[in-house]
């Protein structure tokens, strides 16, 4: 089966996507397209409607664990390693430019 992709496509390809490419680029990229569009294509062919369609080989759950209360820092404790607090809060330089 002759692939689709030629350096011609991959050319074209390139220019759409305003990507320099060198000639020895070109022949690279073709030959893994190449490879790449024929592994579709064999996908394809496999894929045949008793054959149920998946987004994950592996089933998903969840990971969550239920939220449980439990021991918490105070705010003391939390606020001892700040190098500057305030009110009770972090204080931390201001990111937006604003006067402080």
């Amino acid at each position: 089966m002759p692939s689709e992709i030629t350096p011609d496509v991959v050319r074209h390809l390139a220019s759409l996507a305003r990507i320099g490419l060198t000639d020895q680029e070109v022949q690279r990229l073709t030959g893994e397209l190449g490879v790449i569009v024929e592994s579709v294509a064999k996908v394809t062919e496999v894929a045949t409607p008793d054959v149920p369609a998946t987004s994950h080989p592996i089933p998903l759950g969840t990971v969550m664990r239920p939220d449980e209360v439990g021991l918490t820092l105070t705010n003391e404790q939390a606020l001892s390693g700040a190098p500057d607090a305030q009110d009770g809060q972090f204080k931390v330089s201001s990111i937006l430019g604003e006067e402080q």
